[in-house]
């Protein structure tokens, strides 16, 4: 039965471990695996994308498969054939799919429906693949992830609930600093100061994600508090780093000091999306059955 990668709780913790390893070493030799030799994988966008879209390809091509990119309006899905059928039909014809898109429910769909694994590149309410990134990020910044304090900061988001399912999985501290308004569902925000105090890094996102352009302006104002510069950045431990997940607006949710800074660790954590998301592809293919 193949094995799917949806919000990240389908791993267990030594699996995480086993994966966030295996990136690392990936990353050191990046041709030494061909575990898509002869195989091909559906990359499925219904939304723009630089680093999955990079990544993935790059990625799928390294372990010696082909990468399929499907852009919005070149599958029948944006006509009105239903995620069901979808799966019914490239089940029979790829090896494993992977999709960038709006609901949840479309991912699952495709998932209960297939017979080839299905990865969630990004939903609204879930980032998985990107809090894989970011955990080899901490773990090559810091040579462990056991009792790291990770500190999230701003909209209550798809990539803040990724990290909380990652960061329980790993036994990473994840302190998570929202405005009321906008926190998650799920948990209770807690102040900016104690979020970031004693941390080894400190993690934001866009103000406004794809989606929400309706109420820019508001959640600007409640989000202004939320930036991370210098002086939040002072506030954590002398070694913390700062991430964000990108694109970035500098000078909103993140200053230009910092993004550009010494302290930052997002162009490493951007790389790293193409070794998890090999390690990734890797464990997932093992679950079909032999070819």
């Amino acid at each position: 039965m193949a094995r799917h990668f949806l919000t990240g709780e389908e791993l267990t913790t030594g699996e995480l471990q086993g994966l966030i390893e295996r990136a690392i070493e990936l990353k050191e030799d990046r041709l030494r695996s061909r575990a898509l030799e002869g195989l091909s994988v559906a990359l499925v966008f219904d939304k723009p994308s630089t680093r999955t879209r990079v990544s993935f390809e790059t990625g799928v091509f390294e372990l010696g498969g082909r990468a399929l990119v499907l852009r919005e309006g070149e599958l029948q899905l944006s006509r009105g054939e239903s995620p069901r059928d979808t799966a019914l039909v490239l089940s029979r014809m790829v090896h494993a799919i992977a999709i960038r898109t709006g609901p949840h429910e479309t991912v699952e769909e495709l998932a209960d429906y297939s017979d080839i694994p299905v990865i969630n590149m990004l939903t609204r309410d879930h980032h998985p693949c990107q809090a894989l990134a970011d955990l080899v990020t901490l773990r090559e910044r810091f040579g462990r992830l056991e009792g790291l304090k990770l500190a999230y900061v701003g909209d209550g988001n798809n990539v803040a609930r990724s990290l909380l399912i990652a960061s329980r999985l790993a036994g990473v501290e994840l302190a998570i600093a929202t405005p009321p308004e906008l926190g998650l569902p799920e948990l209770a925000s807690i102040p900016l100061d104690e979020a970031v105090r004693g941390a080894h890094a400190i993690y934001t996102d866009v103000w406004v994600s794809m989606g929400d352009e309706e109420d820019a302006e508001g959640k600007r104002e409640l989000l202004a508090p939320y930036r991370l510069d210098e002086d939040l950045l002072s506030k954590a431990r002398d070694d913390a780093i700062a991430l964000h997940c990108l694109p970035a607006h500098p000078g909103e949710e993140i200053s230009e000091g910092v993004l550009y800074g010494e302290r930052s660790a997002v162009w490493d954590q951007a790389e790293n999306r193409l070794h998890a998301q090999k390690a990734l592809l890797e464990l997932l293919i093992s679950s079909l059955p032999e070819r």
